[in-house]
Parts: C-alpha cells; sequence; structure tokens
C-alpha cells in the first residue's frame, strides 16, 4: 500500500494576528492544496505526529513519545475540542509494533493534546472532523530530549507498521521551524514554574487569558513594539532540504543543541516532521506534490506547508 505525508505548521498567531501582505492568503491557499492531495489520497487512516506545549504532557510524566488510543482535544487558539475520532484498535497495533521494534514508546488511554495535534487537522479536514486518527505526541520543549536519531528510527518502525496494516494511511507532521517563543524550562526555574509544570490544569477562563496574552505578545512583535528572536532562513532551508532529498540518515549527525542554537526554542518541534517523512521513507522514494515556505517575520516564525507521497 502506499504511504503518505502531509506536513504543516502550526501557529497561535493564525487568524489571530496579520502577518503582512499576502502571506496569510499564500498560506490559506497552500492549506488548500493539501486538502487537495489528501482528498485524492483518501486515506483510511491518519496517523498525526505532533508536539504539545505543557497542557496534556507535563512533567508529572515525561517520555519522548507517547501514543493516544483514546484522546480529546483541549481546544486551544479555537481548535477541535472534546473527544477525537481515535481508531483505538491502529492505535493499540501501532503500540504494539513499535516496541517489537526496541522503540521505547507509551501508550495513553486518555491523552489530551493541544493545538501542536489538532490544528493541522482543523487545518486539512475541518474542525469537527471525523476521519479515524491516531495521533502520536513527539517531544520537543520538554527537556532532555533523545537524539535525533531515536527520532528517525520512530518514524521508520511506524511505517513498516503501516505497511504492514494494508490500509492507505496518512502520516501528518505538525510543528514550526525557526521560532523562539518563550518556555518555560525545569532547571533553575522557581518552584512556581515547577508546579505549573507538574499539574497544569486551568479553568476555561484562566486557558483564554493565558492565550490571549501570547496572542497579544506575538501582535506586539507584528507591531514592532516588542523584540522577537530573528528567523534563520538559511537553517530553515537546510533542514526542509533533507526531508526534500529522502536522504534522511543525515539527521543522525544533528545534535541537539545545535538544533535550538540555530531554530531556536521551539525548533525541535520538526521532530515530528523527521518522524513522518522517515514513517514514508520505508515505502520507497517519494515526492513532493506541495511545497512552501514563509519566513513570517511578524510570527516570529518560520511557517512550512508540504505534501508527498511515494512514487
Amino acid at each position: 500500500m502506499p504511504l503518505a505525508v502531509a506536513a504543516l505548521s502550526h501557529a497561535p498567531s493564525y487568524g489571530n494576528v496579520d502577518p503582512g501582505g499576502e502571506t496569510f492568503a499564500e498560506i490559506n491557499a497552500a492549506i488548500e492544496e493539501v486538502r487537495g492531495f489528501v482528498t485524492e489520497y483518501d486515506p483510511d487512516l491518519v496517523v498525526v505526529f505532533g508536539p504539545d506545549h505543557f497542557n496534556g504532557q507535563l512533567y508529572s510524566l515525561i517520555t519522548p513519545w507517547v501514543i493516544g488510543a483514546v484522546a480529546e482535544g483541549i481546544g486551544d487558539y479555537g481548535t477541535t475540542a472534546g473527544p477525537l475520532p481515535v481508531d483505538g484498535a491502529a492505535a493499540r497495533t501501532f503500540h504494539a509494533a513499535v516496541l517489537g521494534e526496541g522503540i521505547d514508546i507509551g501508550r495513553s488511554e486518555r491523552m489530551k493534546v493541544d493545538h501542536g495535534v489538532v490544528q493541522p487537522l482543523d487545518f486539512v479536514f475541518g474542525k469537527g472532523f471525523t476521519q479515524p486518527i491516531v495521533p502520536v505526541f513527539v517531544n520537543a520543549i520538554g527537556l532532555p530530549l533523545s537524539p535525533l536519531q531515536r527520532v528517525r528510527l520512530l518514524g521508520e518502525a511506524f511505517g513498516r507498521a503501516a505497511q504492514a496494516m494494508e490500509r492507505k494511511v496518512l502520516f501528518v507532521a505538525s510543528g514550526g521551524i525557526s521560532h523562539s517563543p518563550p518556555i518555560p524550562r525545569w532547571d533553575g526555574a522557581p518552584d512556581t514554574v515547577h508546579e505549573r509544570l507538574v499539574s497544569y490544569s486551568p479553568s476555561p477562563e484562566e486557558r483564554h487569558a493565558r492565550e490571549q496574552r501570547i496572542v497579544e505578545g506575538i501582535q506586539a512583535i507584528a507591531d514592532g513594539k516588542a523584540p522577537s528572536d530573528p528567523l534563520n532562513e538559511e537553517w530553515d532551508t537546510l533542514v526542509l532540504d533533507v526531508l526534500r532529498s529522502g536522504d534522511l540518515d543525515q539527521v543522525d549527525a544533528w545534535e541537539n543543541g545545535w538544533f535550538l542554537a540555530e531554530g531556536g526554542s521551539a525548533a525541535h518541534e520538526m521532530r515530528s516532521w523527521i518522524a513522518a517523512y522517515a514513517a514514508l521513507s520505508t515505502a520507497g522514494p517519494y515526492r513532493l506534490t506541495v511545497d512552501h515556505y514563509w519566513a513570517v517575520e511578524k510570527w516570529g516564525a518560520g511557517f512550512a506547508i508540504q505534501a508527498a507521497m511515494t512514487a
């Protein structure tokens, strides 16, 4: 069976902060391209690799990756909220298969996911989507992180498991490229931050207020009233070119500290893209049919949208 990938950046700023010029229209047009690609591919199952922003995955039990057999969206930034259409049987099959390849992955029967998983699904399928999914949390900000080679091997294990299922599987990758939002770190943080990183469970009102503060902060950057770390277009291009090439063994030499230094505090969200393309590569050479990139200065983020399938 063929495999396919839809890879889309996510951003709290999407629909909330004008990126200027024709960028927003171009991004929406690219999303429509991916929707057309997915409609034509017509997957039976969607496996989505995505990060979490200390909303569902906390230091009460932080792991490199977790597969969800039951999941709900928290609904941040207007994304789909509530129980998600997870194919629990497929998730448990993936769990066993990936473990069988020596990749230690956890499983949750009560997973919570935020916009890092749900926003790209909303982009492609619309809010309240009903397509059967399998969500996979890929840790990107809860330091320390596993070597990037392990991410590649994780993706390859998912790819082989997908082929064994004899179902048309679409792998969705979610994450930004170079961007450096403020991220709480455990080491050296005060006890109040430690408590937030262990047991964050805000009321809807508290969550909404926090989201508004974040959007206001991005708007201040867009208005030139607040500083933002510069984007690294050269680094973005390097990473995307490796994914385009299909020669994914190159990621084995990428060091975690280099990722942070070149791409910013949240650049490791590209682990989800590495996993998805590694899964795709197990079915043979692939080609990109959608391929767009923007250095969105007013969002403080590199933003990319791609789609690919095996030849």
